[in-house]
């Protein structure tokens, strides 16, 4: 009786993990197709290629807010002029009052 039991509780357990394991057709269209169908698939095929060559390209940014931004804000020209020219930064000696 232990033996019946235990057979049942293992076939109500396989039977989900049975219906999870994933269908394998390993002969899946190659001989079911005539020459005809290979003939107008390879036609669809050409065709979609074709359409894909005619869409343009779109080099416009798509940024909705892009005219609500203001420009960016210009760096301070002072620590870069002075290393242009050559002179070095005077800078103040002492302690600062915190």
């Amino acid at each position: 009786m232990k033996l019946f039991r235990l057979a049942a509780v293992l076939a109500v357990l396989a039977g989900p993990a049975y219906a999870q394991m994933p269908n394998l057709n390993l002969l899946q269209d190659a001989p079911s197709k005539t020459p005809e169908e290979k003939a107008a698939e390879a036609e669809r095929d050409k065709a979609y290629k074709e359409t894909l060559k005619k869409i343009p390209d779109s080099k416009a940014s798509n940024d909705p807010w892009g005219g609500m931004r203001s420009d960016p804000p210009k760096q301070p020209a002072g620590p870069k002029a002075s290393a242009v020219t050559g002179t070095p930064k005077k800078t103040k000696s002492g302690t600062a009052a915190n």
